[in-house]
């Protein structure tokens, strides 16, 4: 991990990547707040903590094919506030979903995490 700066890339590409569920954890402590709270839609109940949001990764890793991966295509942080742009997919493939994802910082870890898929 790089600076604050780099957090939401670090989450995206070191945490949503890794189909280790413990590697996995052992990131999110020093990505993520104690209390980290993942709003996936507006529609659905927020994920809350390491292991849920780690069993939703599992869970969505289980899903797609294991040549999957995130990508960054762009990246911004304004104070406490962060985003990514992304897309997902195979390696020099078109991607089969793209998106972005916002952060709140606080004293060094994300805390809060949104995800905004783009529509088609």
């Amino acid at each position: 991990m790089k600076s604050m700066s780099q957090l939401l890339e670090d989450s995206l590409l070191l945490i949503w990547n890794n189909r280790n569920s413990v590697e996995r954890l052992e990131l999110m402590e020093k990505i993520y707040s104690g209390d980290i709270v993942f709003f996936e839609n507006d529609y659905s109940e927020p994920f809350k903590g390491f292991t849920a949001i780690n069993d939703l990764i599992d869970k969505l890793q289980l899903s797609w094919p294991e040549s999957f991966k995130f990508t960054t295509t762009d990246f911004e942080i304004n104070h406490n506030i962060q985003y990514v742009s992304w897309v997902l997919g195979p390696d020099a493939q078109q991607p089969v979903a793209a998106g972005k994802d916002i952060a709140i910082i606080e004293n060094g870890k994300i805390v809060s995490l949104y995800l905004f898929l783009d529509k088609d």
